[in-house]
């Protein structure tokens, strides 16, 4: 409608759920932004590996599918807020969901704040 501007909300995100679901076949922009709490501080020398922090946007909850996009953090001492985010493009049937998850692999609970975002956009069929 003319009053929302350009942009129209449509139905297919669902806030109970977390999910977004395609209204028409077609490829999509997705993007999500995660504002994060981690209060954990980790000793100096200790594994990077151990501190990692995937965000990935999956197609039906397939992460392993080649059906996704990720981003990948590492979690750094002395920062107990900070802010990622993916984005990308990927091609959803009708009626096909696509939901964010977070991947941690730290040793320390996350919490996702308020204002974090997730949308998506029809670019075309």
């Amino acid at each position: 409608p003319e009053r929302e501007g350009m942009f129209h909300r449509g139905s297919g995100l669902n806030l109970t759920t977390g999910q977004y679901t395609a209204p028409v076949t077609g490829y999509y922009t997705f993007i999500a932004t995660l504002h994060i709490v981690c209060r954990k501080q980790w000793r100096k020398g200790q594994p990077r590996s151990k501190n990692r922090l995937r965000v990935l946007i999956c197609v039906q909850s397939c992460c392993q599918c080649n059906s996704n996009l990720e981003t990948v953090s590492w979690l750094e001492s002395g920062g107990d807020f900070f802010t990622i985010s993916v984005t990308g493009v990927l091609y959803l049937q009708a009626g096909q969901y696509a939901s964010v998850f977070v991947d941690n692999t730290a040793d320390s609970p996350l919490t996702v704040r308020s204002g974090s975002d997730f949308g998506a956009v029809l670019l075309g069929v």
